[in-house]
């Protein structure tokens, strides 16, 4: 979408379990000089009611009424392989992004980057609780500052993969947003995003992960053609680079394949985005 534009956005829930919903949204932009429409981006969000009186406790979800029954069965598995994908998240949240001292090129700690945060009044809903979508522009700015260190180019979000918002953030939260570059093809980059709440005014709780997730961004030219990524330097175990180790691969290799999809969708339709 580009500067000028109108911006179409349009959502409608798709399914419901006992006690989430998922919504899908659509963003269409609009040339108002031609009256040109494009799809721009979509995505599938899912929601979790809380009480309004105690924030801690979840409500249960009113069922929607499905025209057709393949739709529920639909839902179901995309219901279903999103809470796999949460419970697989789950183990990893103590990983930290250590800082590391004079950094080789194309390494993970060479484009390594952080993000702190005080989280004011407007970033908050009337519970005093972050809006997500605060946190997920404050994410995808720092995958944006890891891509262009990394790439040294024009880059922009290509795909975003599964943000999982693991616990609630308070106003008055310090929050540190750190990226790190997890897998590069020859014309992608994936980049985790780690997002953690330090509660300063509240003594009785600890540093928490608040969020996670990871994008996949494209090296672009001038002319915004896409170019081929500098290859992400794998550094042993011992040897001054923390973060560089191959469980990511397999994962890195599946958003490649998505985000090749991406390009040749985007390449008619133009880049949402750029650093």
């Amino acid at each position: 979408m580009c500067i000028g534009e109108v911006a179409h956005v349009s959502a409608g829930i798709t399914y419901t379990s006992k006690h989430s919903v998922e919504v899908q949204v659509n963003v269409m932009s609009e040339n108002i000089l031609t009256g040109t429409k494009k799809l721009t981006n979509k995505a599938t969000l899912w929601y979790v009611p809380l009480s309004l009186k105690n924030v801690d406790k979840v409500l249960e979800v009113p069922p929607v009424v499905y025209s057709r029954q393949e739709q529920e069965e639909e839902g179901r598995k995309r219901y279903e392989a999103q809470k796999l994908e949460r419970m697989e998240t789950k183990w990893r949240n103590g990983d930290i992004v250590q800082p590391v001292l004079n950094p080789e090129p194309n390494t993970v700690s060479y484009s390594q980057s952080s993000l702190i945060h005080l989280v004011g009044p407007s970033d908050c809903t009337l519970h005093g609780f972050v809006h997500g979508g605060v946190t997920m522009k404050l994410m995808d700015e720092v995958a944006g500052i890891v891509a262009a260190r990394h790439c040294k180019t024009n880059i922009v979000t290509a795909s975003v993969d599964a943000i999982n918002f693991h616990d609630k953030i308070r106003k008055g939260c310090v929050i540190t947003i750190s990226g790190r570059m997890t897998f590069t093809s020859n014309k992608s980059m994936e980049i985790e995003v780690l997002v953690d709440a330090d509660p300063v005014v509240d003594n009785s709780q600890k540093r928490y992960r608040a969020a996670s997730a990871f994008f996949t961004y494209v090296s672009l030219s001038q002319e915004g053609k896409p170019l081929p990524v500098p290859q992400l330097v794998r550094r042993p175990r011992g040897h001054g680079d923390p973060h560089s180790r191959c469980r990511f691969a397999v994962r890195g290799v599946n958003a490649h394949r998505t985000v090749m999809r991406v390009i040749k969708g985007k390449r008619q339709r133009g880049w949402h985005r750029g650093i």
